[in-house]
């Protein structure tokens, strides 16, 4: 039985669709990202499916029930806002269980239900304190237990980590992903940052123009991106998306003298003379020992960024471009050409007018 359902759910302002046609389908304990740039309709979806938004077309199931038209206390659903949302003259203990509170539920409950949270989210010693003696990593925490508290059938979770700095929204994936192990909840959660995507997804739904772009699990999406824009839009550095044309003698790239070789698993679907976008993820590239076999790039190296674990390389490749993450002491030197190379089956290839992904179909 699916936990949640989206049918074709379409939503319009005026003359303006933002959503046109959503599909999803989420069975129980999955965690669904809502991935996209701002503007593309996620946060719209997670409204509607809180029923702070109704549709203009579609329908909204919670255990196979439409709630289209119920009030959001009436969904058994849970929400975590970026704000928090905390009551500043309520204690620690008293903004979790505010809820239960509402609901009538007898103070004996009310308060192992609060511990038990507490203990789960590790805040039992904050309960007696106020929101504004807390940090921000602890005030997420108390955000949370007010919806874990709760034990809905569906949690959604709006861009819940973007006020925190980088530690913190680092610790606090790790404290999600744990929560969700151990709980077995149903998540749908928005954000437009990819690592979040990424580390805390089952499966992850690309949005763009109020569409879906693509839906798998974070593995599916990073290694076989259906369009160019799930290729560019997720992975860090992006991915390198290069101009070429299919010929008898395999991929000629545009503005320079390399021609790679066209793997057996395209042969089908590029014949010779049909344009096209290679793209080859950062990662993939190495540097090429003059006996090395296989693919090779001559690209003159523009930059070089030391991260810490990886050298970043933007070179020059006629007049494209190409970014190597490059193991940390390797020896390369601004204005040096050097050869390139890759293992084939880190090479995609893209129609290059539709942007779909020459294997999807």
């Amino acid at each position: 039985m699916s936990a949640l359902e989206i049918r074709n759910i379409h939503k319009r302002y005026g003359q303006v669709e933002t959503l046109k046609g959503i599909d999803i389908a989420l069975e129980s304990g999955e965690f669904l990202v809502l991935l996209g740039s701002s503007g593309c309709g996620k946060s719209t979806l997670l409204n509607i499916i809180a029923g702070l938004a109704e549709p203009s077309g579609g329908d909204v199931l919670i255990g196979e029930r439409s709630v289209l038209g119920a009030h959001p206390k009436d969904r058994d659903i849970a929400m975590v806002f970026q704000s928090y949302a905390l009551y500043p003259n309520m204690n620690v203990a008293r903004n979790i269980g505010f809820g239960l509170e509402m609901r009538k539920s007898p103070a004996a409950e009310r308060e192992k239900a609060v511990r038990e949270t507490a203990r789960l989210l590790q805040i039992e010693n904050l309960l007696d304190r106020k929101p504004s003696q807390l940090s921000g990593g602890q005030r997420q925490r108390v955000a949370i237990g007010r919806a874990l508290v709760r034990n809905p059938r569906v949690f959604l979770f709006d861009e819940p980590l973007s006020n925190l700095d980088a530690k913190l929204r680092m610790e606090m994936r790790t404290e999600l992903k744990r929560l969700h192990q151990m709980l077995k909840t149903t998540v749908v959660y928005v954000t437009h940052d990819q690592i979040e995507a990424m580390t805390l997804a089952t499966r992850i739904a690309v949005m763009r123009d109020g569409r879906i772009e693509q839906l798998g699990t974070p593995e599916e999406i990073y290694d076989r991106p259906a369009t160019l824009y799930v290729a560019g839009f997720v992975g860090s550095p992006p991915m390198n998306i290069l101009d070429a044309e299919t010929t008898g003698n395999g991929l000629k790239l545009y503005g320079c003298d390399d021609i790679l070789p066209l793997p057996p698993r395209f042969e089908s679907v590029a014949p010779a003379g049909r344009r096209v976008k290679v793209g080859i993820r950062p990662e993939a590239l190495r540097l090429a020992a003059t006996d090395t076999p296989g693919a090779r790039l001559t690209a003159r190296v523009e930059v070089v960024e030391l991260t810490g674990p990886e050298l970043v390389t933007t070179a020059a490749l006629g007049g494209q471009r190409i970014t190597a993450c490059l193991p940390p002491r390797t020896a390369l030197t601004t204005g040096s050409a050097h050869a390139f190379t890759f293992d084939e089956t880190a090479l995609h290839l893209f129609d290059a007018e539709s942007g779909r992904s020459l294997l999807s179909g």
